[in-house]
């Protein structure tokens, strides 16, 4: 089976290379207004999320309990674990910054749009999968900052959780709950445009990433890291994600999960959604110049958790036909 290179992944590198060569465009001295834009932009994502979420399917959803307690809690609570008791290490060996990046890789929601396209390719349980990548971000916005509080406190002492969720109500709740009340006016627009709201998302969060590794750059903060470091980061990311998919695979098998069922627990269940990643990183890492190595392992699991989801996923929907 051939893996076609994801479009979106190319263009997120070929952004950080901008970014590289230009950082002029997105540092706080710019007279362009990124950071405003972005901010205007992340409202729009959440709201457009809002029109195409039905409250009826949502309900709907609740079922199968098993399935959706299995992909949260492995979302919010088996990825943090995993990754907590290397802390002591971190500190030991002053990597506490590179650590706090696979921590806050760990405590992302779920990605929407591939779990979903994902799960219907490997024939899978697809409303399970809707309702499940749907819930997951909405989660993620009160369970990804505790996780973050907890040691951006120690490692930043301006962090202030409170602020940050005053700051995820007035970007992203407000805009959310606006599109559900407005889905019965607007919300067969949102389905009928939504390859054009998917640019839109896209393209926020290119700007997003610009801005981040634009400031990391001028700053030269990536001087820090080593070609060695990098390496070791990658290899713990790519670990990481195996020992996630496995892990769900045996609960899905130990808890008697059908076929079906066991499909969408593993892929709903081990994805990191980059948008929600850049998205609340500009929130939770407002004003912290590292913000660009603090999404690296983001980036690398995106692009790892694609290729290798697809190929599976190619390899299941033969098991039909």
């Amino acid at each position: 089976m051939k893996i076609k290179p994801d479009k979106f992944v190319i263009a997120v590198f070929i952004v950080i290379a901008i970014a590289y060569f230009l950082p002029q465009w997105g540092v706080k001295e710019s007279k362009i207004p990124l950071a405003t834009i972005s901010s205007i932009g992340v409202s729009l994502i959440f709201f457009f999320y809002g029109l195409k979420l039905s409250a009826d399917k949502l309900i709907a959803g609740l079922k199968n309990w098993k399935l959706h307690l299995l992909i949260q809690l492995s979302t919010f609570l088996l990825f943090p674990l995993l990754v907590l008791p290397f802390y002591p290490l971190a500190i030991a060996t002053k990597q506490e910054l590179l650590w706090l990046s696979m921590l806050f890789l760990a405590a992302l929601p779920s990605t929407v749009s591939s779990s979903v396209v994902m799960v219907a390719m490997a024939k899978g349980n697809l409303p399970a999968a809707i309702f499940n990548a749907s819930i997951s971000g909405i989660i993620g916005i009160a369970i990804t900052p505790l996780w973050m509080g907890m040691f951006l406190q120690q490692t930043s002492g301006d962090f202030n959780l409170g602020s940050v969720y005053l700051q995820l109500i007035i970007e992203i709740i407000l805009p959310v709950l606006a599109g559900i009340l407005l889905q019965r006016y607007w919300g067969k627009y949102a389905i009928q445009y939504s390859k054009q709201l998917t640019l839109f998302d896209k393209t926020v969060i290119l700007i997003i990433i610009y801005k981040s590794f634009a400031q990391s750059f001028a700053d030269g903060l990536f001087a820090e890291i080593s070609l060695r470091d990098l390496i070791q980061l990658s290899g713990l990311t790519i670990l990481l994600f195996y020992c996630m998919y496995y892990w769900v695979g045996y609960l899905a098998k130990y808890l008697k999960f059908n076929t079906e069922d066991s499909i969408t627990a593993q892929f709903c269940g081990t994805k990191k959604s980059l948008v929600h990643g850049t998205v609340f990183s500009k929130i939770l890492f407002s004003g912290i110049p590292t913000i660009g190595i603090l999404l690296l392992p983001l980036m690398i699991f995106h692009a790892f958790q694609l290729v290798v989801i697809s190929y599976v996923a190619g390899k299941l929907a033969k098991r039909l036909t």
